[in-house]
């Protein structure tokens, strides 16, 4: 790690990760090494859409209570699942460029175990 990554707590990533393996042969060592996951640079973020999704949720439930017309309901449902599914996706994208791209600098049975992992994922999100 460059004193400036070092500095700003930023991981020089696959650059720093390859040029270490290349340079030494010693193990590569990530982010994902470290416990940080692929959303972390993104947590504010996903946080403030989570608590917008769970608004909508609080929403219907004040829609139900108030005996609203059904399809007004049916609306804001798909509404909120379509959130859910949107960030989903997010969090996929950022599970392939992290965890999978971590996995596959490193090779081995790995790469093939994660895609594996998010092959399943994305199935399940298809089933919902």
């Amino acid at each position: 790690m460059t004193k400036e990554t070092a500095e700003t707590g930023e991981s020089a990533g696959a650059t720093e990760a390859t040029g270490a393996a290349g340079a030494t042969g010693a193990e590569v060592v990530t982010d994902h090494d470290r416990g940080i996951h692929g959303y972390h640079h993104n947590k504010a973020e996903h946080l403030k859409r989570l608590r917008r999704i769970e608004g909508q949720i609080r929403g219907l439930q004040r829609l139900v209570e108030e005996d609203v017309y059904c399809i007004d309901i049916l609306t804001q449902v798909s509404a909120s699942t379509k959130g859910l599914q949107s960030f989903a996706l997010q969090l996929l994208e950022e599970h392939l460029r992290h965890c999978v791209a971590d996995a596959a600098l490193k090779g081995g049975d790995e790469i093939d175990a994660k895609v594996e992992e998010a092959t399943k994922a994305i199935a399940r999100m298809l089933r919902t």
